[in-house]
């Protein structure tokens, strides 16, 4: 999600007795979430020392198996394969080409490297989780009609890549009561998060997933829609990440980008933080996307809709 500026309107010193309510509910609200990130890092700290020791474990045990069997040369080991991707190549990813840009001299907002002439934003960090859950957003993004604009099915699968701490994902679980939601984050810290609200929630349809710069780690050909708000900006690898994101999209399946419109410097968010209509498109075509449609009823940020063609 974006490292934004402050959208709180300025206003008066002297406050009533109503907004001095909902800043009390907005302060308790921040603690809690800072507490619950306090826990999780915790229990994720906990979680990698036990495996550690039970890797460690599980080493020395097959070491040992394998000198009293005297086949040390058959090569032990656990591995993880993922399916290999089917289907037709996104376009434009297969003359190995590199195209990304490094320059010195960059915004501070960004991170030095350039993709298809955008400069990539800084990510914000699990550190900035309390601000994804402010009361405020109802109001600065309104994600109930976005979601409705999602058009969802109730078996649908979804993907809300950069869930961070499932704002949108465990808002969409309601809309897919026969379907599922994979809610992918790169940072171990917002899955912890993620897990602690769904056993807080009780919510089942939910699947946090810890995902890399490169790849969602996704099942091949399993998800309807992809749902990114105010996330795509941040990826440090976009052609990487989309095109495996391509492969996880059902043929047919579609994309939901949400960005800030960089069309309008009024919008009061860092510009790194915003995209234009164009940029988008030219970078969705780059792997394969087709454009379907362009929303504006949100009133601030693009809602932008393609699909992977049928194969």
């Amino acid at each position: 999600m974006s490292n934004c500026q402050n959208l709180e309107p300025s206003g008066s010193r002297i406050q009533s007795p109503r907004s001095l309510l909902n800043r009390s509910i907005d302060l308790v609200r921040v603690a809690w979430i800072t507490w619950m990130t306090w826990i999780a890092r915790l229990h994720r700290s906990i979680r990698w020392h036990v495996l550690a020791l039970s890797m460690i474990a599980v080493g020395l045990s097959s070491c040992m198996s394998g000198c009293m069997s005297g086949c040390m040369s058959s090569g032990n080991s656990l591995s993880v394969l993922l399916p290999a991707p089917t289907g037709s190549a996104p376009i434009g990813l297969a003359n190995g080409q590199s195209v990304y840009e490094y320059r010195s001299i960059h915004n501070p907002d960004g991170i030095g490297k350039f993709y298809l002439g955008r400069e990539i934003a800084q990510v914000m960090g699990h550190q900035g989780a309390a601000w994804l859950e402010r009361p405020s957003r109802v109001r600065e993004e309104q994600p109930d009609r976005l979601i409705a604009g999602l058009k969802l099915r109730s078996t649908d699968v979804i993907a809300d890549i950069g869930a961070g701490t499932g704002y949108f994902s465990f808002r969409i679980a309601a809309q897919v009561p026969a379907g599922q939601v994979f809610a992918v984050d790169v940072q171990p810290e917002m899955v912890d998060i993620l897990n602690f609200l769904r056993q807080e929630y009780q919510i089942n349809n939910v699947e946090p997933i810890l995902g890399s710069e490169t790849n969602p780690q996704l099942p091949p050909a399993s998800v309807d829609l992809a749902l990114m708000v105010d996330a795509y900006h941040e990826f440090a690898y976009p052609q990487e990440m989309m095109q495996n994101l391509w492969f996880a999209l059902k043929p047919g399946g579609r994309v939901a980008l949400v960005e800030y419109r960089g069309e309008n410097p009024l919008i009061p968010i860092k510009g790194l933080h915003k995209m234009t209509q164009r940029q988008v498109r030219k970078e969705m075509q780059a792997i394969g996307l087709t454009w379907q449609e362009t929303q504006e009823f949100l009133p601030q940020q693009h809602l932008m809709i393609f699909q992977r063609p049928q194969d």
